[in-house]
């Protein structure tokens, strides 16, 4: 099933092989991952992690969805997103974004952001749709809160990067408060 989603000035379509080389070309660099566990990437790391979104395509009770985010006027792969159902019975799921650096503070996080959160309540019938940024992470706090998301609280060291423990901060949407911010948008 391909899955292809749009916003305003984005196309979001599902990572297909081919994408690795612009996604390297963000994932390659110090900026865009100094807050996260992995980079920056050699080209086989970020070829490997093609390799794997793939293989969760094809996967029976599909849990991830990663998206390629094409801007609509440049025709440009600026990042990608993903949506990933962490737990069914609960109708838990995540979100997780990465935009090159060229496009940083534009709304793009933001515009793709809103769109896999709706995909989830409503693709998903989630109850509940969190995220989470290392706590230095000023610009992706900012995004969350702009896409409805309140801060839960701050898990201490709870991941080891480069540069020692990150603490993380926790972000959540519940389906309530999304369709009630959504339903005051329309009126």
């Amino acid at each position: 099933m391909d899955i292809n989603l749009n916003t305003k000035r984005v196309n979001l379509r599902e990572i297909v092989e081919s994408d690795w080389k612009e996604v390297h070309k963000y994932a390659s660099q110090i900026d865009v991952c100094k807050y996260q566990p992995w980079g920056p990437n050699t080209e086989d790391v970020t070829k490997d992690f093609i390799k794997q979104i793939l293989v969760d395509q094809k996967t029976n009770n599909r849990t991830r969805f990663a998206f390629a985010i094409i801007e609509k006027e440049s025709n440009e792969l600026i990042g990608s997103i993903e949506f990933n159902i962490r737990d069914v019975q609960n109708r838990i799921g995540e979100i997780g974004y990465v935009i090159h650096p060229d496009y940083w503070g534009k709304g793009y996080a933001s515009e793709v952001a809103k769109e896999l959160i709706r995909f989830g309540f409503t693709q998903f019938n989630l109850h509940r749709i969190y995220a989470t940024c290392d706590v230095r992470n000023i610009a992706s706090a900012k995004v969350l809160e702009k896409c409805g998301l309140t801060l839960e609280g701050k898990m201490r060291e709870d991941l080891l990067l480069r540069d020692g423990w990150r603490d993380t901060y926790i972000f959540s949407i519940l389906e309530h408060e999304w369709r009630a911010h959504n339903e005051s948008l329309s009126i």
